[in-house]
């Protein structure tokens, strides 16, 4: 049995970012179009603020526009419709991302399925994941995306016969990692709260996602 081995993300996310910004330079150059990320925050939780700031950094080390709307946790369901609804319509908004989760008084999934499915960053729309789950080119949730060009990346590219270990169920990332996982061709569990034995099943996994928020 080979020694499992932790990717570096952080190495290799900043060499993406900087593909990234050769992109944006390019696009800027050739087609005078400055790309614009609108990130929304309602609300004051502590690890969706720092996501924002981050967000809002990478954007504009990349070269982009950064659109940040901070709204207050009593903010309603229809204010924040309508700012997704002004989003939408606005040219220079190419991307939208509300960060989740919302406040009680919100309901994610009326939020996501208004925010236009080509500027739907996130990829969490239905339409998008619809387009996922039937093998469609659409917009993929940025998690799974990143951890299957890392994984790939290990493997020169070539995933195909792998058996591979999503441990986690979420729409966010458990669900589409292991969709992108078959698409590469790979033998795919996914397991959660319920799986009897994981260790039997991580044992004789070539690949191992972990997408739960505990150890």
């Amino acid at each position: 049995m080979a020694e499992a081995k932790i990717i570096d993300g952080k190495a290799f996310a900043a060499d993406l970012r900087n593909k990234v910004a050769d992109q944006v330079h390019q696009l800027k150059e050739n087609n005078n179009l400055t790309p614009g990320l609108a990130v929304v925050l309602v609300g004051e939780d502590p690890a969706s603020k720092i996501y924002v700031q981050n967000k809002n950094k990478m954007t504009l080390e990349a070269g982009m526009r950064s659109f940040e709307h901070k709204l207050p946790a009593d903010t309603s369901q229809k204010e924040l419709l309508t700012l997704i609804e002004g989003l939408n319509n606005d040219p220079e908004v190419h991307g939208i991302l509300v960060q989740l989760p919302l406040p009680n008084q919100i309901s994610e999934q009326d939020i996501l399925t208004k925010i236009d499915p080509t500027k739907d960053v996130d990829g969490f729309h239905i339409f998008n994941a619809g387009k996922l789950a039937t093998g469609s080119d659409g917009l993929v949730p940025c998690t799974p995306l990143g951890c299957i060009i890392m994984i790939k990346n290990q493997f020169d590219g070539d995933l195909t016969g792998k058996q591979a270990l999503v441990i986690g169920r979420s729409n966010i990332v458990g669900k589409p990692m292991a969709t992108l996982l078959l698409r590469e061709n790979c033998t795919v569990t996914i397991a959660h709260s319920r799986t009897v034995n994981l260790q039997a099943e991580a044992k004789r996994a070539d690949i191992i996602v972990a997408a739960v928020g505990r150890a």
